[in-house]
């Protein structure tokens, strides 16, 4: 048997900010602002600390796995029997910031969970430029 880690799919989605890292890590983690662009939550940047992200179609559970301000920020990103873990890096550039959001777990039979996320992610960087665009 194969270790689970070798059968799983990724979706990454890469988008290149002109925004300073800061500003993107406030958006990213500001329970306020994560509800404007993503769901409705009660997250906190702090390890361990277990979150639910809330939408029309149902919950989603998380686990904080890494908080590093600025930089990386990781969570756990379990609904439906997918149980996959979210990794956001920001990485500073000339021009603002290279922001790159990985989510890693997807089982085979797990096509339409991967693909909903495929589909998923690049409505809510959209959803996130536009925050990011209004607030200071």
């Amino acid at each position: 048997m194969n270790k689970a880690s070798d059968e799983t799919l990724s979706v990454v989605v890469e988008r290149d900010l002109p925004h300073p890292p800061e500003k993107i890590w406030r958006a990213l983690t500001q329970p306020q602002l994560i509800q404007e662009w993503l769901m409705a939550n009660d997250f906190q940047p702090v390890v361990d600390h277990r979150f639910k992200l809330s939408a029309d179609w149902g919950a989603v559970d998380c686990l904080v796995l890494a908080v590093e301000p600025h930089k990386t920020l990781t969570y756990t990103w379990d609904a439906y029997g997918l149980e996959s873990v979210v990794t956001w890096t920001l990485t500073p550039t000339g021009t603002g910031t290279l922001l790159r959001m990985e989510q890693a777990g997807f089982r085979p039979d797990q096509r339409q969970a991967y693909q909903g996320a495929k589909g998923g992610w690049p409505q809510f960087f959209t959803a996130l430029e536009q925050v990011l665009a209004r607030i200071e």
